[in-house]
């Protein structure tokens, strides 16, 4: 059986916030790809493609998957944009340094472009998110996505407060 050539899972840091960028396991490599979200502490998954392995397992060892699927090379819909960042400002605030794992199939498209949006969200600029992102992952976001990011206007729903202060665990909303 051949196997695909995938990209290492890459951690995404900015501010208060990371991020685990990774492809999809299945059932048969579940094992590495826990052990990965171990290494990097993530606890919560966002799983952006059609199921190819059993949660269960996961879930036994603590780990949460969020299932927002959306199509392949496309930009998100906006519900799941809502729900991506409402789920990053709980998390970011309650936890802030936390590791958040996200992955579509090759880890290229959808996941980086929800990492994207994360890193627009919290002040960056599109275009040094996408450089920031595609430094660490080559080939990330297509053309269409492209064009969906330079034209999405950002709420700044993720500035959070002084991040270098542990005492103060609050996040401006």
């Amino acid at each position: 059986m051949s196997r695909m050539n995938r990209p290492a899972p890459v951690e995404v840091c900015y501010k208060n916030m990371r991020f685990l960028i990774t492809h999809n396991p299945t059932n048969a490599t579940l094992h590495t790809f826990t052990e990965d979200l171990k290494k990097y502490g993530a606890t919560t998954v966002v799983r952006v493609c059609d199921v190819t392995y059993d949660k269960t397992e996961l879930e036994k060892d603590g780990i949460t998957v969020m299932d927002w699927p959306f199509d392949d090379g496309a930009p998100p819909p906006t519900h799941i944009v809502e729900d991506w960042l409402n789920l990053l400002k709980t998390k970011f605030c309650e936890d802030p340094g936390c590791c958040v794992a996200v992955h579509c199939v090759a880890g290229l498209g959808r996941a980086p472009v929800l990492v994207a949006l994360a890193l627009i969200e919290s002040g960056m600029k599109y275009e040094d998110a996408i450089q920031f992102i595609r430094q660490k992952r080559r080939g990330a976001i297509n053309s269409k996505q492209l064009t969906y990011l330079e034209k999405y206007r950002p709420k700044h729903r993720l500035r959070f407060k002084d991040s270098h202060n542990h005492k103060n665990k609050c996040c401006t909303m």
